[in-house]
This record gives structure tokens, C-alpha cells and sequence, in this order.
């Protein structure tokens, strides 16, 4: 996610700057108007940060409502394609759907995170307290992202030339939403390898909310990330739809002459050296994506059962750092898988990316 800072909270952006880049250069006059509004929009977002007084969520006193365990409380709105936050009320906790598709999907997609945090790791919400889950859809016109801004989930509906709207993708909801637990929990710092692991632990948990969500073992799973947020005009590879990354294989989520090809790698070999998109985090996330996915596979069954498991004690670890390399957290990995006898499966898997550990 392209990183805004603002105040407390860092605003996290679905697509990466590399492809509006590759979008504004090379596509049409309508491409590259959708995507300068993108890119643009990170000076609108700080303004509207900061022209609006909002209390810190992490650390808030929540009404006693929200504090009961396994009880969510979620509420969407639409900014009706204005840039104001929140919007109006469209649907709330336990009310009927509303027959409009991206609310829908969003309080679905909402609730499916929840549901698997709570019911896999006991954990109560984002911020294990009960926060609410707040989203905003149809945010903008033809705005083609998605973001957490700590506060909300915010969709747009994209182009319907190159982009779907936001709220089909179900990985990317539980991805954005992830990044308020690491913000909560490890507060990885969003710049070089802690900022690659900050949206690596985000594309290994969307994946697994969408695996739960199905019923998927990790054999069954597509590993993809954001594979419904295209439309059929970019192109995939290997017979795959396009997606924003692929965790199976780095490096062949999209091939298509506008956006070019994905560069992720998923080797240490390959680490990509940058001082753009703060220092490649979402490039270099490639390598830990590419680890968890060997590991998940090389242990089967379902993927959240042990590697998400270890995966998420981690996260939660107070040994993490903020200024985490790949290496210090492959170290805590082992250290955590130790208590589920996956030890030699996951030090092979850092192995197999270039990351040597002893068990």
C-alpha cells in the first residue's frame, strides 16, 4: 500500500504507485486521468486529515458495547462519489443487505476478517478491544484504490475499463484491515525491509481470510492478491487473471503492455534496491510473500492452522521490532514455530528465498 502520513495514522493504499505510474505514462487519456487522480490523492487526503479533528483509535476508551468478545459491530457508508469521510449511513450491524453490491461486499468483507481473527486467534477486532469496523464506498468518482486510514476502510469504484470496483476483492479488505493490527501490535515501520514485512503480514493474512472464507487447503488456495480488481483487458500470465501479486510465484502477477510487467521478486538474489515507493515495499515484499506461501504448502492442510499461526505470534511477538529486518523476523519465526513442531518446514522455506537459519 503507497504510505500517507498523517498525525498518528499512516494512510495505506491497495494499488502500488509503480502501476498509476505505468498507467499514467502509457495508457489512454481516460487511463491516465484515473490514475493522476490516484496519485494525486495523497495531498486531498492529508488535507482532509488534517482539516478534521479524529481521535486516536489505538489506546480510545470504547463504550462498554463494543468490548463484548465475538461481537462485531460494523457500520458502512457511502461518500455517494464525493471525497467526504464518512459519508451517509448506508447499512449497520445486523441490518438486511442492501441490495447495492459495494456495500454489501464491504460489510461482508468486514465481517469475514473479523470472523477469522476472532475464531482462528481469538482476537477481538483490529485492535483486540472490540473496535468498530467502519467502511466508506463508492468513494470519489472513477477513483481506482482502496485504503485504511486508520479510522475505516474507504473503496472506490474504479474505471470499469481496467478496474472493478474495490469492495469485490475479499483479500484485499482482510490486507488493508491487517494493517491496523500491525499498526496496533508491531508497529513496523513502513520504509525499506520492516516497511516489505509490514505489507508482506498484510498480503499473508488477506490470503488467508479469503482461504477460510472458501474452505481452502493450501494446495487449493490461488495465492493471489487483488485477482478480482481487474477487469479482463489486463493481462495475467501463465492462463492466471491479473492480479496486484502473486504470493505462489512473485513476479508473474500481471504481464500487460500498459501497466508492464510485475517486478516483484522472490529471491534475496534479487532484493531491488530504491528509494521509491518508501524504499520498495511493496516489490520486496515479494520474498516473504514467497516464503510463507513454501511454507504453508510444504506443511498442508489449511494454511492458517500452523504457518498463519506462527505467522501471527510473530506479529504479535514483543521481540518484533518496529525496524524488523527479513532476517530478525525469520529469526522469531523459527523461534515461534518451535511450539508447533514446524520448525524445519518454515527454516527451509526462508532457506528457499535466500535467508539462512539454523533451527
Amino acid at each position: 500500500m503507497a504510505q500517507i502520513h498523517s498525525h498518528r495514522h499512516s494512510i495505506f493504499c491497495i494499488l502500488p504507485p509503480y502501476i498509476l505510474r505505468a498507467l499514467a505514462e502509457k495508457g489512454n487519456d481516460h487511463q491516465r486521468s484515473v490514475a493522476l487522480k490516484a496519485l494525486s490523492g495523497d495531498m486531498t487526503f492529508r488535507n482532509l486529515r488534517s482539516g478534521t479533528r479524529v481521535s486516536p483509535i489505538f489506546g480510545r476508551k470504547r463504550p462498554a458495547a463494543f468490548l463484548v468478545a465475538g461481537d462485531k459491530q460494523r457500520t458502512i457508508f457511502s461518500a455517494e462519489q464525493s471525497q467526504t469521510l464518512p459519508g451517509k449511513t448506508v447499512r449497520a450491524e445486523g441490518s438486511k443487505p442492501s441490495g447495492d453490491p459495494a456495500v454489501d461486499e464491504a460489510y461482508d468483507g468486514l465481517g469475514a476478517t473479523y470472523d477469522f481473527f476472532w475464531e482462528q486467534f481469538k482476537r477481538n477486532s483490529i485492535d483486540d478491544e472490540g473496535m468498530p469496523m467502519n467502511g466508506t464506498v463508492h468513494f470519489g468518482e472513477d477513483y481506482a484504490n482502496a485504503f485504511w486510514d486508520g479510522q475505516r476502510m474507504v473503496f472506490g469504484d474504479g474505471d470499469n475499463e481496467l478496474f472493478n470496483r474495490f469492495t469485490l476483492s475479499l483479500d484485499v479488505i482482510a490486507h488493508e484491515l491487517t494493517h491496523g493490527v500491525t499498526e496496533d501490535e508491531a508497529q513496523l515501520m513502513y520504509s525499506g525491509q520492516s516497511g516489505a514485512l509490514n505489507e508482506s503480514v498484510s498480503d499473508v493474512f488477506g490470503s488467508l481470510v479469503k482461504q477460510y472464507a472458501l474452505k481452502q487447503s493450501a494446495d487449493e488456495a490461488d495465492w493471489l492478491i487483488g485477482a478480482e480488481l481487474f477487469t479482463d483487458k489486463v493481462k495475467g500470465t501463465n492462463g492466471n487473471p491479473a492480479a496486484i501479486r502473486s504470493m505462489k510465484d512473485p513476479g508473474s502477477a500481471y504481464n500487460d503492455p500498459v501497466l508492464g510487467k510485475d517486478p516483484q521478486p522472490k529471491h534475496m538474489k534479487d532484493f531491488v534496491n530504491t528509494f521509491e515507493d518508501n524504499g520498495g515495499v511493496h516489490i520486496n515484499s515479494g520474498i516473504p510473500n514467497h516464503a510463507f506461501y513454501l511454507a504453508a504448502t510444504a506443511i498442508g492442510g489449511k494454511a492458517w492452522e500452523k504457518a498463519g499461526r506462527v505467522w501471527y505470534e510473530t506479529l504479535i511477538d514483543a521481540r518484533l521490532k518496529s525496524n524488523a529486518t527479513f532476517q530478525r523476523f525469520a529469526e522469531l519465526t523459527i523461534e515461534n514455530a518451535k511450539r508447533f513442531n514446524v520448525e524445519e518446514a518454515i527454516t527451509k522455506a526462508w532457506s528457499q528465498v535466500g535467508i539462512s537459519l539454523a533451527v
